[in-house]
């Protein structure tokens, strides 16, 4: 099932299908603070770890930031970092796709 929203209210993330139809739900210490979301997973940080999610908030993988950087953006099936002056590319299992220099 598709991601359409992610929201938080009274301390619970909740996900949404494209309907509107609430999909999942967690407290916010579950998974730390939402980063974004595409309409494949959720990212999330938290205690300098991030994770994706799936939109049943089965955690995917995790990494710490000092492997990927800062948090940029979740598109598609793919999560951007900035690091170093680089900005890379990874899948939502945290496997490097591309990588360039934006110095």
């Amino acid at each position: 099932m598709a991601i359409s929203d992610v929201q938080l209210k009274n301390k619970y993330y909740q996900v949404f299908d494209s309907s509107g139809k609430k999909i999942e739900e967690t407290h916010e210490t579950n998974v730390g603070e939402l980063c974004g979301f595409s309409s494949d997973f959720m990212v999330f940080k938290k205690n300098k770890y991030y994770a994706t999610y799936d939109e049943n908030f089965k955690k995917i993988e995790e990494t710490h930031e000092t492997n990927v950087g800062e948090f940029r953006v979740a598109s598609g099936s793919t999560v951007t970092f900035c690091k170093n002056k680089y900005t890379a590319t990874y899948d939502k299992f945290f496997k490097k796709i591309s990588e360039r220099y934006t110095g």
